[in-house]
């Protein structure tokens, strides 16, 4: 169709990341960059972005992720964190949304979780604090859990010596 009703398309929609993964080093010349600089870089290398299942991933799956290392923060105040799978994706989204990736995660759960770690400390009633979706959009806060057991024998309960394990040998044998 001709005129006011054409669709008008690009000739060509690539994405960024497939665009630069063609450049060249001419073209890091090109654009501005002195020969010296384009000359000690050796390899010339692309990032993808981060999609929200990567996101997702890196707050829960290593060792040292984030949700861990908050629940380990909760932990010292006698209280159960837990994240639930609508919040870490909305997490995730607004990390995109707000173009800074992985590192923009703190800063997301940080603004989530300030007021309830801010109050937790004072309170010897709570047993547990799950993130909701709800709470992650502010819409509400995150939800407390409250229960009988002292904060004190919480925490005790939790740094109690954990039973030593046996090593074995190289021959597979008890030491």
């Amino acid at each position: 169709m001709l005129g006011f009703g054409a669709d008008i398309k690009k000739q060509e929609e690539k994405n960024l990341t497939e665009v630069f993964e063609m450049i060249q080093p001419e073209d890091l010349l090109k654009f501005g960059l002195i020969p010296e600089f384009v000359g000690r870089l050796p390899v010339v290398v692309t990032l993808q972005q981060l999609d929200e299942a990567a996101l997702i991933s890196i707050l829960t799956k290593p060792r040292n992720a984030l949700c861990r290392q908050y629940a380990k923060l909760f932990e010292l105040d006698g209280v159960e964190l837990e994240f639930e799978e609508e919040a870490l994706r909305y997490i995730a989204k607004t990390a995109i949304a707000r173009k800074s990736g992985a590192r923009g995660l703190r800063s997301v759960i940080e603004d989530i979780l300030q007021d309830i770690m801010f109050d937790l400390p004072s309170r010897d009633d709570v047993g547990k604090c799950v993130v909701t979706l709800e709470a992650a959009q502010k819409a509400a806060s995150p939800q407390v859990l409250l229960t009988d057991v002292p904060k004190a024998a919480r925490i005790a309960a939790k740094a109690a010596p954990k039973p030593a394990r046996r090593r074995r040998t190289s021959g597979g044998e008890p030491a």
